[in-house]
């Protein structure tokens, strides 16, 4: 794939599923907590995940969805020692360190813009040891949007001072892209491999990539 990296000043990079395995995040939602749920409430498994998919589901496209201290005031469980106990599974994707670094060395700003909560932050940088290799890290809780929300694109520029025409997104979420594509973010890259278990498939709307790898030149890599 060729990518003009001339016109191109700032790259922001999603993290659960574009940059890190999504099979930790999959695993731990649909298994480790209902399994830890119903045994502590005496309920079945199919009937705790039966529920407990039902009031996920419910919080979509809100903050909700990826605070930890909610679900953990909602469920009574620590969430973020539950995720502890399965952190084994955080992973990050083929390739993701070289790109990271290709970005580093050819002085683009290079941005972590994520929804996912402080505390899974800190759990998945120390686990993955990736937040040397960006300028900046920024969720969603600290601007008060999702970035489903359109609104989250124009917020996002009060913390990086970016150029929409010349920055480069790259997401595993089409709705994501959407709403940046719409704020006119122009660079819009589909990481359709975002997880070890699911097979990949190509978005129907954006450019796809499995690995990162791909968008670094062949004159670099060769």
């Amino acid at each position: 794939m060729t990518i003009d990296w001339t016109a191109i000043d700032t790259v922001l990079l999603d993290m659960d599923g574009t940059l890190l395995d999504r099979h930790f995040d999959d695993h731990f939602w649909m298994e480790h907590v209902p399994k830890t749920w119903g045994r502590k409430n005496r309920v079945p498994l199919d009937e705790a995940k039966q529920t407990l998919y039902t009031l996920f589901r419910s919080q979509e496209l809100t903050l909700n969805w990826t605070d930890l201290d909610y679900w953990s005031d909602r469920l009574g469980l620590d969430i973020p020692l539950l995720k502890l106990e399965v952190e084994h599974l955080i992973a990050v994707h083929p390739g993701v360190t070289e790109f990271l670094a290709f970005l580093r060395h050819h002085g683009k700003q290079s941005w972590l813009v994520t929804n996912a909560h402080g505390k899974t932050l800190a759990i998945k940088m120390k686990k993955t040891r990736l937040g040397p290799f960006f300028d900046g890290i920024i969720s969603a809780h600290d601007l008060g949007l999702p970035k489903e929300d359109l609104r989250f694109w124009g917020k996002l520029r009060e913390k990086v001072p970016y150029d929409p025409a010349r920055t480069l997104l790259g997401e595993d979420s089409e709705a994501n892209l959407a709403t940046a594509a719409a704020y006119g973010i122009r660079h819009l890259i589909y990481v359709s491999r975002f997880s070890s278990v699911v097979p990949p498939t190509p978005s129907a709307h954006y450019t796809s990539i499995h690995y990162f790898t791909e968008l670094i030149p062949d004159s670099v890599t060769s």
